[in-house]
């Protein structure tokens, strides 16, 4: 799995969520995650996830540190479960990096008591299935209440690059555990 973490300012509006969008816009093709800062706006046309459609939720962030993830030959269940690991592994850097925030994880977000940290969603397109997940820089002018990585005094290029760098080992690691053991009969 290939990852990159761009320091060019890019807007997340749901459109990204796409087929071969990292290919196009990062050159970088098969299995990848990248990372990037930038404005979260995604209205209710462009959101995957049909809850927030139906409760008119529509998700919005001046500042984000936004992953972005595509991978080939997984189905949706696998998609969600990689995402969920993400979500772990995220968890597992902020606690690590601020140990005294109360960091929770709830299903696929991450809060700091009521406080919301996250965004994320994984879905399927026809080659490939999907994944964003969104972290708040800035806790201001968002429209459900929220922590941000600099309400925690993290930066969130080195925390962008910690959390690449330790999904592509885990992902290594476990393609290496599937070619290790042997059948049984």
């Amino acid at each position: 799995m290939q990852i990159k973490y761009s320091d060019k300012k890019l807007t997340y509006t749901g459109k990204e969520l796409s087929s071969l969008f990292i290919f196009h816009k990062f050159n970088l093709q098969g299995d990848a995650l990248v990372s990037f800062q930038g404005e979260c706006d995604v209205k209710l046309p462009e959101m995957v996830d049909q809850q927030d459609v139906k409760a008119n939720a529509p998700i919005y962030s001046p500042l984000m540190l936004h992953f972005l993830g595509e991978f080939f030959g997984d189905d949706l269940k696998c998609a969600v479960t990689r995402q969920r690991l993400l979500m772990a592994t995220i968890l597992e850097i902020l606690q690590n990096s601020a140990p005294r925030i109360p960091w929770k994880r709830t299903g696929d977000d991450i809060y700091v008591k009521e406080k919301k940290v996250s965004v994320s969603i994984a879905t399927a397109s026809p080659v490939s299935t999907l994944l964003h997940t969104g972290l708040n820089i800035i806790s201001k002018n968002t429209p459900v209440p929220a922590f941000g990585l600099n309400d925690a005094e993290l930066n969130p290029e080195k925390m962008a690059l910690e959390i690449l760098e330790r999904f592509q080992k885990e992902m290594e690691e476990i393609e290496l555990a599937r070619c290790k053991v042997k059948w049984v009969k």
